[in-house]
Formats: C-alpha cells, sequence, structure tokens
C-alpha cells in the first residue's frame, strides 16, 4: 500500500500554446512519473473556468476545460492546419512557456476551436457513431451545458443572474427559441466536450497502463455563475429569481477578520435527501470515470458549512449549519459501491469532523507545513508525522500553499527553530544552500511517514521558491499559472526522486 505520487495540474505541463495541455508533453509526463517510480499523478480540477480562472469556479462540474484540448492532436487529424495555429500564436500573442495568459487564451483559443468544429462538420464527423454515443451517455448534463455557454456567448459573458427573466429562470417556451436560435453554438460546445473527454481519457489510459493512478479533485462547491445552478435551482438555497439566499465562506479568525466570502451557493440538503442524494452520485459517477481517487476538496463542509446571508459583502454574520454527514456517503456506496475517495480535512477541525472521516473510512491529509506551527493548547500537532497512520494522505504541502522553500524563507522564527530541531539540524542559518538542504530533509521526513500515500508537489521536488506557487487564496491575479520548464522533466531529476520512492518503500 506504500506509495508516492507528484501533484502537477494539466495547465503547469510544458507545451507549445500557452498552456498545459493533453498533448504529447503529457505523456511524456507520465513517462516521467513511471522512471521517477511514482504511482500517482494528482492534478487540480479539470472544469472550464471562468472568472479569476480559478479551477474551483468553473462554469459546470461535469464539463471539461476547453483549453486543454491539444491543439496538436486537431492538426494531426486534419481538423486544423499548423500554418493557421501558428499565425494565431504570434506577434503580440506570443505564449508565454513560464506563466499562463488566460486573457490570450480567451482572446484565441476559442476562435480555432470553432474552426476545428467547421472542419468536423465538413468531414461530417460529427454524424459518426462516437460522437452520438457521447452526446446519448452526457445527455444528463451536456444539452444544459451547451445552452447555457451558448446562451452566456450571446450576451457577452453576462452572469446568467442578469440574463432576462425569462432565460434566467428558464422558461420554457423561451429555452425552445434558444435552442433553435444557438443550434450551432449549441452544437459547437458539444463538439468542444466530445474533444475534451477523448482526448483525457486517452490520457488517463496511457498512465493505467503504465501503473500511473490519476488522483482527480472535486470542489464541494459550484460556482454561483454556472450551469449546475441555472439548470438545477431546486438544488441550491435560491429566490425564485435565481438569487442565492445564503453563501459559503468562513469565519473570522486572526488572519482574515472579516472571515472569507466564497460566494458560492449552498446545497439545500433536505431537497437531496429527498432525491436520495442523485445529483451528487451522478457527480460521483461521473469522476470516477475521469479518475482512479476522487480528492474531496472542504470535506468538513458535509459535517458543519459556514453559512452566510447572500446579500452580505463579508463573513461576520455567518453561522455554522449541520451538513448531510454520512448520509450523503452511505447513499454513494449503496448506489455506486466502492469509491476511493481522499477527503481533504484541513482548517478548522472540530471533533465531529474528526469523526466523519473516521466513519467515512476514506484517507485524510497530513500537511508538512503545517506540523511544526505552535498549538493554542500547548500540545504536539497532529500534522507531525509521529501522530500520523496508515490511512493517510502526506504532503509537504498543497497548491494553495507557499512551496516549501518558500514557507522555508517566510516562515516566523519559532516555527523555523522547531522544524529544525525535529529534523535533526538544530540552530541552523537561512542561507540559500541550507534551504535546499532542509528541504529535501522534509520531503525524506514525508516519505518516511507511515502514510500509505505521499504526495509531494513538483515544485517542492525542483526546490522553486514562491515564484512557482500555484495559489495564494484571498489574493486576486497571479494564480493559476505556473508552467513547469521541459528541461528540469530529465532523467537526472526522475532518477532523484525514484531514490526517495526505493529507500522509503514506496515502490
Amino acid at each position: 500500500m506504500r506509495r508516492s505520487g507528484i501533484l502537477l495540474p494539466i495547465f503547469s505541463l510544458p507545451g507549445k500554446y500557452g498552456i498545459g495541455s493533453f498533448s504529447e508533453n503529457s505523456y511524456k509526463f507520465i513517462d516521467f512519473l513511471k522512471n521517477a517510480g511514482q504511482k500517482y499523478w494528482q492534478i487540480l480540477p479539470v472544469g472550464p473556468t471562468g472568472y479569476g480562472d480559478s479551477p474551483y469556479q468553473t462554469f459546470c462540474s461535469f464539463a471539461g476545460n476547453p483549453y486543454f484540448i491539444s491543439l496538436e492532436k486537431l492538426i494531426k487529424e486534419g481538423l486544423l492546419k499548423e500554418k493557421e495555429v501558428d499565425e494565431v500564436y504570434s506577434g503580440t500573442n506570443q505564449p508565454d512557456d513560464k506563466k499562463v495568459d488566460y486573457e490570450m487564451l480567451y482572446n484565441t483559443r476559442f476562435g480555432l476551436l470553432r474552426k476545428a468544429y467547421e472542419k468536423a462538420l465538413s468531414k461530417k464527423l460529427l454524424e459518426k457513431p462516437a460522437f452520438k454515443k457521447f452526446c446519448s451517455e452526457n445527455e444528463e448534463w451536456l444539452q444544459d451545458y451547451c445552452l447555457f455557454m451558448a446562451i452566456k456567448t450571446e450576451m457577452g459573458g453576462a452572469s446568467f443572474t442578469t440574463w432576462p427573466k425569462a432565460l434566467r429562470t428558464r422558461n420554457e417556451a423561451e429555452l425552445k427559441k434558444a435552442e433553435e436560435r444557438l443550434k450551432d453554438d449549441i452544437g459547437f460546445y458539444k463538439f468542444i466536450q466530445f474533444k475534451f473527454y477523448e482526448q483525457w481519457y486517452a490520457v488517463k489510459k496511457y498512465a493505467n497502463d503504465k501503473g500511473i493512478e490519476i488522483i482527480g479533485d472535486l470542489p464541494i462547491y459550484v460556482a454561483p455563475d454556472s450551469a449546475d445552478v441555472w439548470a438545477h435551482p431546486e438544488l441550491f438555497q435560491l429566490t425564485k429569481d435565481a438569487v442565492p439566499k445564503r453563501v459559503a465562506g468562513c469565519p473570522p479568525d486572526g488572519f482574515t477578520p472579516l472571515g472569507q466570502l466564497w460566494g458560492n451557493p449552498l446545497y439545500d440538503w433536505d431537497y437531496h435527501e429527498k432525491t436520495g442524494y442523485a445529483w451528487w452520485i451522478s457527480r460521483l459517477d461521473k469522476c470516477r470515470g475521469l479518475y482512479d481517487i476522487i480528492r474531496i476538496d472542504h470535506f468538513r463542509g458535509f459535517d458543519e458549512y459556514y453559512s452566510v446571508p447572500g446579500q452580505d459583502t463579508d463573513a461576520t454574520r455567518g453561522k455554522w449549519v449541520k451538513g448531510p454527514g454520512m448520509k450523503l456517503f452511505n447513499a454513494i456506496k449503496e448506489s455506486l459501491g466502492e469509491i476511493r475517495i481522499i477527503a481533504e480535512d484541513l482548517g478548522y477541525t472540530t471533533d465531529s469532523v474528526r469523526q466523519l472521516v473516521k466513519d467515512s473510512g476514506f484517507p485524510n491529509m497530513k500537511i508538512m507545513e503545517f506540523a511544526f506551527y505552535e498549538s493554542e493548547d500547548g500540545g504536539n500537532s497532529e500534522f507531525l508525522p509521529f501522530n500520523h497512520y496508515s490511512n493517510c494522505v502526506v504532503y509537504t504541502g498543497t497548491h494553495d500553499n507557499e512551496t516549501l522553500i518558500g514557507w522555508l524563507k517566510n516562515t516566523d522564527d519559532n516555527t523555523f527553530r522547531r522544524m529544525t530541531e525535529y529534523i535533526g539540524y538544530g540552530n541552523i542559518a537561512r542561507t540559500d544552500y541550507n534551504m535546499k538542504k532542509i528541504a529535501q530533509t522534509i520531503i525524506r521526513v514525508a516519505q518516511n511517514s507511515v502514510a500509505d500515500y505521499c504526495i509531494i508537489p513538483l515544485q517542492d521536488y525542483l526546490y522553486l521558491g514562491n515564484e512557482a506557487r500555484i495559489n495564494s487564496p484571498s489574493v486576486l491575479g497571479g494564480n493559476w499559472s505556473w508552467r513547469v520548464d521541459k528541461s528540469v522533466l530529465n532523467k537526472r531529476t526522475a532518477s532523484r526522486i525514484r531514490h526517495f520512492a526505493e529507500v522509503y518503500g514506496r515502490i
């Protein structure tokens, strides 16, 4: 059971056209993982990103991100010409191989995908069984999502809460008119999803054939401006005009005196229970096809969730409300059988959250960067390795944390000294050379844990600083954009990572 893996988002892969994708580079990274003795590739959510570019705020919890579709593969299929792609990505649109420029992608990528769609139409590819089968197998969400995106495009990208009332509240006659009026756009968005799923399943099969399993990421909440909310308002705490009555967030603390206002509409759990949690079962069923293991973000929200009045501008008036608990997971198990899930139980943790994790049987998360902070009661942190157990996943940090090198440089002196004492380095100075040495030792301590799973962000293996950080929560701009230099994904790096796995029995 002792295995290790690497955390790297799809968008962080190297590649020619401005963002990581399902191109040949995704296959090369899988080969790199194989050579490095790894068994898991953990990624972030793969849904279509909206405002803020966050993979945790997507236009649909079932759809895939069009940016991840490999243009190289479309060229090989004869749906695009290499010359027309290169012409788009030249001059002021020259892609940055170190950072994702989402604005540039938004302004360029859909035009190319539209050309590929038109070519597919001319070749009558959408009349073939594969496309028809895809549409049939995904009819539960596909038509609603594609209609949602077609109307959104017609409305200049405006949030559905600002659409004319008849469309916002899904008047049947107006929806039929929209379906007829926007028939071509709906077909385009279906084509995009077909290509996303076709290419991703090929990548996943290649990984599985190489002995690599995919750990996917499932956000607990959906975005307020999403096809999920628009198509199924009954699932959420909304007014008749589709405005959230209550939204998600976090309570005030020492770092955020006004709390965190996430703005996601909250679920109407009473309604979900009446349906036997049918929507959640469908969502998990889709995810188990996309991934081998599903990490559920903000797992504590199933025990208790923080509920803030929808009209508020901060989270100070929020309150904790009981969630569905094991009723949800019992229903999922009864319908789908055993599903491999990782419970992200970080943040404010209570005894009832710990009990839910225990009752579920899912492995939870232990973060090395959290292990050395002084606890309020003066006790030892649950993240310290001697408090680990086999049924957990140990990380140096996650996508929301500083890189290990960044954390070592920025953490307070007391925490730094507790950490250096723990790993046996005593009163060591914070020089660049020592930071790399300490980071390597912390990785060793994580690998040596009794945890069955050890997942290390690629940046930490590469000893990169916060210039390679994926996300700084509550900070607008600059997130979700780091890309790895393909030159570092070489045999030497793979051999060094493999050595950790071999020494600590994870191969």
